[in-house]
C-alpha cells in the first residue's frame, strides 16, 4: 500500500470517529479529497491511453477499395490479432447455450460472441458504406461476412498467378551491389506462386536466378553449368555474394592499374619533352 493511500485511509478514519478537532477538519477534508483525486488520475490516464491506442489501431486499417483487398485483409488480420479479437475468425460459432450448459461453455460462448460482434464492427468500419447494405442480412458471423467481401473484392487467382510468374521471369539484376536482397526477392515471388498452387522447384529457381544475372556473371554461370552437383538457394546466395565481391575487387584493381599506367604515361611524356628541350637549348650553353 502506498504512503498516500495509508495517509488517506487514516485521515478518513479519524474524521469518522470525530477524533479530530473542528478547526482541523476544514484542512483535512480538502487534503483527503486531493489525495483521492491524485490516486484516480493514473487509472484515468491509463484508460484514455488504452482507448487512444485502440482507436489508432483501428484507424490504421486502410479503407477497402477495388485494388487493395490483399493489403486491407493483411492489416485487418494483424489489428484483430494484436487486439486479441480474432477468435470469431479462427473458431466456428459454438453451439447455442441451454439450461444444461456448463460454466466453461457459457464463458467460451460469451468470448466468441464478443469477438464476433467486435470483428463485425471493425470490418464494417473499414469498408465503403455503399457496400455494407449489399451484403445479405442473413450473414451473422464475421467469418462469413469476410468471406463474402473476399468473393467480391479479391483478384482473379489465375490472373494474379500469371502476373506473378511474368514478374519472376522478367526480373533482371542491375548490379546495384546487393545481390543477396535481389535473390531473396525472387524467392519471395516464388513463394507467392506456391500459395497459388504453382510450385517451382528450388533447382528451377536457381536457374532463373542465374539467367537473370548481367554479363559480368557469365563465367560464374558457365562454371555452375559445367559442374555435376547442384546448389540449394542458400548456397547460390553465398556463392553469388562471393562472386560479386570478387568482381568489385577486380574492378577496383583494374581502375587502379589504369590510373597508374596513365600516370606513368604522363611522366614519360614529360620526361621526353624535357629531354627534347634540353637538346634544343644545349647549343646555346
Amino acid at each position: 500500500m502506498s504512503i498516500s493511500t495509508t495517509v488517506c485511509t487514516l485521515a478518513t478514519h479519524l474524521l469518522q470517529i470525530n477524533y479530530l478537532p473542528a478547526f482541523m477538519r476544514g484542512q483535512v477534508l480538502p487534503a483527503v479529497a486531493a489525495i483521492r483525486q491524485l490516486q484516480v488520475l493514473p487509472a484515468v490516464a491509463k484508460t484514455i491511453s488504452s482507448a487512444s491506442n485502440i482507436t489508432a489501431s483501428i484507424n490504421s486499417i486502410p479503407m477497402l477499395n477495388g485494388t487493395n483487398f490483399k493489403t486491407w485483409h493483411e492489416n485487418l488480420q494483424i489489428v484483430l490479432g494484436v487486439m486479441d479479437l480474432d477468435l470469431a475468425l479462427r473458431v466456428s460459432s459454438p453451439a447455442p447455450l441451454t439450461d444444461e450448459s456448463s460454466s466453461d461453455e457459457k464463458r467460451d460462448f460469451e468470448r466468441w460472441e464478443k469477438s464476433n460482434r467486435m470483428c463485425l464492427m471493425i470490418i464494417k468500419k473499414a469498408i465503403p458504406e455503399a457496400f455494407r447494405g449489399t451484403i445479405s442480412e442473413t450473414i451473422k458471423t464475421a467469418k462469413e461476412f469476410l468471406e463474402e467481401i473476399k468473393n467480391r473484392f479479391a483478384k482473379n487467382e489465375k490472373s494474379e498467378t500469371s502476373t506473378l510468374l511474368a514478374n519472376l521471369i522478367s526480373m533482371r539484376y542491375k548490379g546495384n551491389g546487393n545481390i543477396r536482397e535481389y535473390i531473396m526477392e525472387m524467392s519471395h515471388l516464388a513463394s507467392k506462386l506456391r500459395a497459388h498452387k504453382l510450385d517451382l522447384s528450388e533447382n528451377l529457381l536457381v536457374h532463373l536466378v542465374l539467367i537473370s544475372l548481367p554479363t559480368q556473371f557469365s563465367q560464374f554461370e558457365v562454371s555452375y553449368n559445367c559442374q555435376k552437383e547442384t546448389w540449394s538457394l542458400n548456397e547460390l546466395i553465398s556463392h553469388c555474394v562471393q562472386e560479386e565481391e570478387r568482381l568489385k575487387q577486380e574492378k577496383i584493381e583494374s581502375a587502379h592499374l589504369a590510373g597508374t599506367s596513365k600516370d606513368k604515361g604522363k611522366k614519360r611524356k614529360k620526361d621526353k619533352e624535357a629531354a627534347e628541350l634540353f637538346h634544343i637549348m644545349k647549343p646555346y650553353n
